[in-house]
């Protein structure tokens, strides 16, 4: 199995920045596509960012592109999100996903990923 732990969440003005980091433990050989996804209140989950396992492959919610950037570093199994000129929309928790199978393109649905994380809140203040 795979587990998975977010970390750098917090409180931040509009306009700021924030760097999520998730870090993986077990069997990460197995890894493949990992992602972000996001929660807000009373909203559903949805998708923000992927990235396959040789980083070529990147995806991203149309409202985040050119913002957020999502990264990952195999030798320390992690994937990192890199989140500039926050806006008060992107607040919600934020959840680290993995999956082990080879996905083309890299999928954006949650129910491809098999591993998730327990979220990290961020919270934009306008």
């Amino acid at each position: 199995q795979v587990q998975l732990e977010e970390s750098g969440g917090g409180l931040v003005q509009a306009g700021g920045s924030l760097r999520l980091s998730c870090r993986a433990s077990g069997r990460t050989f197995s890894m493949n596509p990992m992602a972000w996804f996001r929660q807000a209140p009373g909203k559903e989950r949805e998708f923000v960012a992927a990235i396959s396992r040789n980083s070529i492959d990147k995806q991203y919610l149309d409202s985040v592109k050119g913002r957020f950037t999502i990264s990952r570093d195999n030798a320390k199994n992690t994937v990192d999100l890199q989140m500039n000129s926050l806006k008060p929309e992107d607040t919600a928790v934020y959840y680290c996903a993995a999956d082990r199978v080879v996905y083309a393109p890299v999928p954006t649905a949650s129910y491809e990923y098999d591993f998730w994380g327990q979220g990290t809140q961020v919270t934009v203040s306008s």
